[in-house]
């Protein structure tokens, strides 16, 4: 694969992310670097996550031939797919649900506001 296409298109998939995701659930991921490499022999945008349903690695795979992406998680577990044939403007919901917020909205909002207030009290 030519490298400045490839970085051409991890850096589409990144600005994709950014420009999609509001920043503040970006920021809740925990994100603590940026890394463009290959995966199953497509360009991949790859970055670590500190959240609170998963820790590890979001793998973002341009699937070519589809013309959409794949969606992976990786940590110490292994590897699994947690979406296939996903639009750009999906994949920021999809992550925050892997990692972050869950399928219960009411039970993080939740968690959100317990954190505010042990903040508030100085316990955090």
């Amino acid at each position: 694969m030519d490298k400045e296409y490839f970085m051409e298109v991890v850096q589409t998939t990144k600005s994709q992310l950014l420009g999609t995701t509001p920043i503040d659930t970006i920021m809740s991921w925990g994100v603590s670097e940026f890394i463009a490499t290959s995966f199953k022999d497509m360009p991949t945008l790859m970055f670590h996550v500190s959240g609170r349903l998963f820790k590890g690695f979001v793998m973002v795979t341009l699937n070519e031939g589809a013309d959409y992406y794949e969606i992976y998680l990786m940590n110490e577990d292994g590897i699994r797919c947690i979406a296939e044939d996903v639009s750009f403007e999906d994949f920021g919901d999809l992550i925050d649900v892997a990692v972050e917020r869950g399928e219960n909205r009411a039970e993080y909002e939740a968690f959100c506001q317990r954190q505010y207030e042990e903040l508030l009290r100085g316990n955090i």
